[in-house]
């Protein structure tokens, strides 16, 4: 009668936050069955939120906290103590300390709290919950079913359009805000596609589901027409003959060496001057093939769009190596540090949108030190993860999760180096999914071997 309508959601609420304080894993189930078709929803003052998944995180990460408040006794905090998660413990809390230097405080506080309720919603709460075979299966379908219906609404409207590049753009509300956030969103989960199809008999109707599931969505990535996807899947299959034959801290080495060679030549006599793009050439294109034609012609309106911020980025850092400018405000300050032959035709940035690599992103707002303990975090988890494929041999079914966020880790990594998608609900979620499934493997290797260890003492005694 009033035509509000949302106030008939008002009794659906209060049910949620009714069974949420009773039992909030299915809550949890909730949020995890809304990623894949969550929106999202611009707010007046130029804010913007994702619903329902952030309300529900933010929830949660209230709930929780007030669960470990009152069984701290009770709980073991072997979480924070596992190498992995006391490099992202230090990560958080630079990130706290960078904030407390930012010249804009209030940008700089929102940044930091959507990270902690991110933490600690898809890290912490999911290592709590996440800790048997049959929770990793039930997570995996309960988030499989939503993830195929958003990707079946895209295919059909691309398929009307013929799938078409310039139709890409316009088909992916209210789902996903671009057709990269897209592609990252169906490349991340494929590692998890593709290896849960190893858990079922073949010919089973679930092997059979997952099989259809792994064309369909490799079809699906490919009339994505996003660069980024296809070279991650590649990635990633290196990265399994990386692990398999334990080269994981060569390739490392060979990865560090090669971004130093790379930024030192391209800084030193300012090199770079001589890839700036020719602005009358620089432009977006309706063609795929001319799409990857001009990229590597450096002519290609969003690549280059990019190095004119990775340029500005690079003039930013000296100014403010060690506490940067602050979390979330690149955007804020960057466009003095530009060099005008790198500008294009979107240069003036109306959407406010970011920096496109999200090592840039870090090295700028939190300085060097923020950027060190970002790789930190990675190079512990790469090379812990390999020593754990192998350790767990003995149980393949952990083994196979362990593999599985690996290359989905791999995935999101290789996405990072040209694009900031951490603080998205699509793929930020299972960045720390996947750090949280790692440990809790992790942890169940060192009880095991804890619990043999007290066995053979008995024997002896």
């Amino acid at each position: 009668a009033s035509g509000y309508f949302f106030i008939a959601g008002f009794p659906l609420v209060l049910l949620v936050v009714y069974l949420a304080v009773v039992n909030f894993k299915p809550l949890y189930w909730l949020l995890i069955a809304c990623i894949p078709i969550s929106t999202e929803i611009q707010l007046p003052g130029g804010l913007g939120t994702d619903l329902p998944t952030e309300p529900i995180i933010v929830g949660l990460m209230v709930l929780f906290g007030i669960f470990v408040l009152r069984n701290l006794k009770n709980l073991s905090f072997e979480l924070i103590h596992h190498p992995v998660g006391l490099v992202l413990l230090l990560h958080v809390s630079w990130i706290a300390a960078t904030t407390i230097t930012s010249d804009l405080f209030v940008v700089s506080l929102k940044f930091l709290l959507a990270k902690l309720w991110y933490v600690v919603t898809f890290f912490a709460l999911t290592a709590y919950l996440l800790r048997s075979d049959k929770d990793y299966r039930q997570f995996f379908w309960i988030f499989f079913w939503p993830f195929i219906f958003m990707v079946a609404v895209i295919m059909v409207r691309h398929a009307l359009l013929g799938f078409s590049f310039q139709g890409i753009h316009s088909i992916m509300h209210p789902f996903q805000r671009n057709h990269v956030n897209y592609a990252a969103a169906l490349a991340l989960f494929y590692p998890y596609l593709l290896l849960m199809t190893q858990r079922y008999k073949r010919w089973s109707m679930p092997w059979l589901i997952l099989v259809g599931a792994l064309a369909f969505v490799l079809a699906a990535i490919y009339f994505s027409y996003t660069r980024a996807a296809y070279i991650s899947l590649v990635i990633a299959l290196g990265a399994y003959v990386v692990i398999r034959w334990r080269l994981m801290r060569y390739a490392l080495i060979v990865a560090a060496i090669g971004g130093v060679l790379g930024i030192t030549y391209m800084v030193r006599d300012n090199t770079y001057l001589e890839y700036a793009p020719n602005y009358d050439r620089t432009i977006s294109h309706e063609r795929f093939d001319n799409l990857i034609e001009a990229t590597y012609k450096m002519e290609d309106i969003s690549t280059m769009e990019r190095v004119y911020r990775w340029v500005a980025a690079g003039h930013m850092a000296p100014e403010r190596p060690f506490f940067g400018w602050g979390p979330g405000n690149f955007v804020n300050f960057y466009k003095p540090f530009a060099v005008t032959s790198f500008q294009t035709y979107v240069s003036d940035n109306p959407e406010q949108s970011g920096i496109h690599s999200y090592f840039f992103m870090t090295l700028v707002e939190q300085g060097v030190p923020g950027l060190l303990i970002f790789l930190a975090l990675l190079v512990v988890f790469f090379m812990r993860g390999e020593y754990l494929y192998h350790a767990l041999a003995d149980f393949p079914l952990r083994q196979n999760i362990v593999l599985t966020v690996i290359l989905s880790t791999t995935i999101i990594t290789a996405f990072l180096l040209i694009n900031d998608l951490i603080e998205t609900d699509k793929v930020g979620s299972f960045f720390f999914i996947n750090l949280a499934l790692f440990i809790n493997q992790d942890l169940f290797l060192m009880r095991r071997r804890k619990e043999e260890l007290q066995g053979e003492g008995e024997g002896e005694v």
